[in-house]
């Protein structure tokens, strides 16, 4: 069972950028696809986006397309979500999350129910 650790948030202003890092330990990191969510304050937590396991195939929320990047290294077992154009909007705590290889595959990707693993989650702060 692979466990997940997030890193990387903190506060910014609007405009700025952050990268966060998810770093995946106990088990094979190549056999997973990986997404971010989030959830801001009085919301249900959103999916942001998620990559296949050789991250060739990437998806992303409407909301983030264009500023947003996930990136994973296999051999560091470290997924990546670069945010550039940060907005306050995207104040929220985000959550990697794991889940078994091909989910990209389908049409569930996007849901949380299709990610058995999840980090404790870093909070990111925009300000105005």
């Amino acid at each position: 069972q692979v466990q997940l650790v997030e890193s990387g948030g903190g506060l910014v202003q609007a405009g700025g950028s952050l990268r966060l890092s998810c770093a995946a330990s106990g088990g094979t990191f190549n056999r997973y696809d990986m997404g971010w969510f989030r959830q801001a304050p009085g919301k249900e937590r959103e999916f942001v986006a998620a990559s296949g396991w050789s991250g060739g195939r990437t998806y992303y929320a409407p909301s983030v397309k264009g500023r947003f990047t996930i990136s994973r290294d296999n051999a560091k077992n470290t997924v990546y979500l670069q945010m550039n154009s940060l907005k306050p909007e995207d104040t929220a705590v985000y959550y990697c999350a794991g889940t078994a290889r091909g989910i990209l595959y389908s049409n569930i990707y996007n849901r949380e129910a299709a990610y058995p693993y999840w980090g404790q989650g870093t909070q990111v702060t925009v300000s105005s």
